[in-house]
């Protein structure tokens, strides 16, 4: 009996091709995301140091000037810290959006996987077939030729 030939292996073997590089691209967004988490938690780190120290030195005693520099500071600092959160909040959304295709990808993979499994277990099963038909004539020969 021939070989097993799944008719459909090049569109399987394309749309494993397209999953995979939608991981990767997924896997990359993802990256980003723990990126800009560091930066947002630098600023804020940042951000906690420049409040106290601002807070120390009004204990101390501190100039006007002083005073203006380090609320400018901190007021540059939040607004930073806003802008970097709506970058984040951006790739969250690029990464839904990415995963979803992921997922989408993945369901036609599957089905696709599934379809080559059932073509497989037919083969399978014919060939049982032949190889049991196979066998019963030979038997059958070895009967009529012993006689």
């Amino acid at each position: 009996m021939k070989k097993f030939n799944f008719t459909l292996g090049t569109v399987l073997s394309y749309k494993n091709q397209v999953l995979d590089s939608l991981k990767n691209e997924h896997a990359k967004i993802l990256a980003r995301i723990n990126e800009q988490e560091k930066v947002i938690h630098n600023l804020e780190e940042e951000y906690k140091k420049c409040n106290n120290d601002f807070n120390q030195k009004k204990m101390e005693g501190i100039t006007i000037i002083e005073s203006i520099g380090f609320e400018a500071y901190l007021r540059k600092l939040e607004v930073s810290i806003k802008q970097e959160e709506k970058k984040l909040a951006l790739i969250k959304v690029e990464e839904e959006n990415k995963r979803m295709e992921v997922v989408a990808a993945k369901q036609d993979t599957s089905s696709l996987e599934k379809l080559k499994e059932k073509k497989l277990e037919i083969y399978h099963k014919e060939e049982q077939k032949a190889e049991e038909a196979l066998v019963e004539e030979f038997v059958s020969f070895n009967r009529i030729a012993t006689k």
